[in-house]
């Protein structure tokens, strides 16, 4: 007999598979929106930078590298609270360790954003 594999134990298969995953992504999208302040404000921003990116003569591919260095930034902020709050559950004591994965998430963050605002640059300045 062999050993049940990760999709077995799921019990889920298929299309009812795909939408139990649709449900799950849409949850995460509403607990980060709804718990965190961080997420809220790059939404805004973001927000804000995808009506931008139509307001100037940027060709398509400039437009799409823009699109998609905004996305990979609110993609960082999500794996950032996903690791805060793990981290926060665990323990609420303060400890080195905690520490550093919280920093890193924040430090890679800061780095997604750096990347926005030097596309932004060289397109504005093209």
């Amino acid at each position: 007999m062999s050993e049940p594999n990760a999709a077995d134990l799921k019990g889920k298969r298929g299309l009812r598979r795909i939408l139990n995953a649709a449900g799950y992504s849409k949850d995460g999208l509403a607990a980060a929106y709804r718990h965190e302040a961080a997420f809220r404000q790059l939404v805004l921003l973001h927000g804000v930078l995808f009506a931008a990116v139509w307001c100037f003569d940027f060709d398509a591919a400039v437009r799409m590298v823009l699109v998609g260095a905004s996305f990979v930034s609110l993609i960082t902020e999500l794996f950032n609270s996903a690791v805060e709050a793990v981290v926060d559950d665990i323990s609420p004591e303060i400890r080195p360790l905690a520490k550093r994965a919280k920093d890193i998430g924040s430090a890679a963050q800061m780095v997604a954003l750096v990347m926005v605002a030097v596309l932004w640059l060289i397109a504005l300045s093209d």
